[in-house]
């Protein structure tokens, strides 16, 4: 019997239990899986926790969805990376998570309680907290109207770029880029062009120009304040010159806000932002970096006029309860309190995996000590066999993402995105051996 490990995601364990039945039904021959219901009620854990596991698998090409038929073990080539994870894996939130419980919970017997609707809808309220949370000035301040929400980060990118209509439009991205985000402008026909970092990990400005005055760009999507997967400031003062050109042009800015609060030392008092025109600014954020995955809620600030018809018209059904609790988590400064606890884990975690890096690696990898986020942007001498690189980290802490997934150009083929969620470093310690032996090999 495989053993419980309780410090790990609910959806980790659900996918490790499907990936032993698709070992199984492959020995035996066969290829259906269970039904969501069957594991939800066998595993005790929700429909949407199996849901995400098998949605996991189903990226990878492992597994295929039948219309009214179910989940089938995927028996045809794939044309993903053998195992390539989907979106890095993010540390745990035990303390936020059970206040989220324990609000939705309250919230529930208040309900039961009470006759009629609530006075003011859920996602109201939530959109509410959110524009407060943005507003910085009378100058430079947001409205209920202006925030749109959507179950996640692809079905809000998806239903805010038909809003704008850019279909067929040239996008800009810093390089390297958010997978998410990539995608999603892909799946939307954008001509997508990258803009490359300089040596401190900002975007190289006069590659910046050059693209604004020489091509017919759409929309540019730029950090908030912190570069993924490298993780690097953008300093202030390239941020305000960002803006100064960007203002030269009639162009949407797409602020992607979903890491900032990852920095090590706490987000900067700048941001994008504070440096673009409000009527051409797009905030980007989601609640998945503080909650984890199974609060995957996403929103946009941006002008109602532009976007809340489509936002309308598209009629996401997010739990009322959940909205409810996260906007009364937000306005009582819960999720800000338990940040410093969590940026001192990452801190932690990236540290203790740089030394054990550089000293299986030595000179054959450069690692960059980043600044935030999840991951360390590490460069290899030699391009990694990426079969041999999950070879080697499967069924440990330590994962591994090419870096050729981001970027669309096929850049950084010498890069891995590595990050390490376990508590253990004798376990780490092998697995970085492992991976040094398998970048090694020819």
């Amino acid at each position: 019997m495989q053993g419980d490990m309780p410090r790990e995601f609910a959806y980790r364990k659900v996918r490790r239990y499907l990936e032993a039945l698709i070992g199984q039904a492959l020995a035996a021959g066969t290829c259906r899986l269970p039904s969501l219901r069957t594991l939800s009620s066998r595993l005790q854990v929700s429909l949407a926790t199996v849901q995400h596991a098998y949605n996991l698998l189903e990226e990878e090409g492992r597994v295929q969805c039948l219309p009214r038929s179910g989940y089938f073990v995927h028996s045809g080539p794939s044309q993903l990376p053998a195992t390539t994870p989907g979106h890095p894996p993010l540390p745990l939130r035990p303390v936020l998570q059970c206040s989220l419980l324990n609000h939705e919970r309250r919230l529930a017997r208040q309900k039961a309680s009470t006759s009629g609707p609530w006075a003011d809808p859920a996602s109201a309220r939530l959109r509410l907290v959110l524009a407060e949370r943005y507003t910085r000035s009378c100058s430079r301040y947001w409205r209920a109207g202006d925030v749109q929400l959507a179950p996640d980060v692809t079905a809000l990118l998806d239903t805010l770029l038909k809003a704008l209509a850019l279909e067929g439009a040239t996008v800009l991205v810093q390089s390297p880029c958010c997978r998410q985000v990539l995608r999603a402008l892909t799946n939307a026909g954008l001509r997508v062009l990258e803009v490359p970092v300089d040596g401190r990990g900002s975007p190289n400005l006069r590659a910046l120009a050059g693209l604004l005055d020489s091509e017919p760009v759409g929309m540019v999507v730029m950090p908030s304040c912190l570069g993924m997967p490298q993780g690097r400031l953008v300093a202030a003062a390239c941020q305000q010159q960002i803006g100064h050109l960007l203002s030269q042009h009639p162009l949407w800015v797409l602020e992607n806000d979903l890491d900032s609060d990852l920095c090590h030392a706490g987000p900067p008092t700048t941001r994008l932002r504070d440096w673009v025109e409000p009527r051409w600014l797009l905030v980007l954020g989601g609640f998945e970096a503080a909650l984890g995955p199974e609060v995957p809620y996403a929103y946009v600030l941006g002008p109602a006029e532009v976007l809340e018809q489509a936002f309308i018209e598209r009629a996401y059904r997010l739990a009322p309860l959940r909205l409810l609790a996260l906007a009364c988590m937000l306005g009582k400064g819960e999720v800000d309190a338990q940040w410093l606890q969590v940026r001192t884990g990452l801190l932690r975690r990236a540290q203790t995996l740089s030394r054990m890096l550089e000293l299986q690696f030595g000179p054959s990898a450069a690692v960059h000590p980043p600044q935030g986020g999840l991951l360390l942007w590490v460069r290899l001498r030699r391009v990694p066999q990426w079969a041999r690189v999950m070879a080697a980290v499967a069924g440990s802490e330590l994962y591994a993402m090419p870096g050729v997934e981001f970027s669309l150009q096929g850049r950084y083929r010498h890069y891995l995105a590595l990050g390490w969620l376990g508590d253990d470093p004798v376990e780490l310690q092998a697995a970085v051996e492992r991976l040094a032996r398998a970048a090694d090999s020819r």
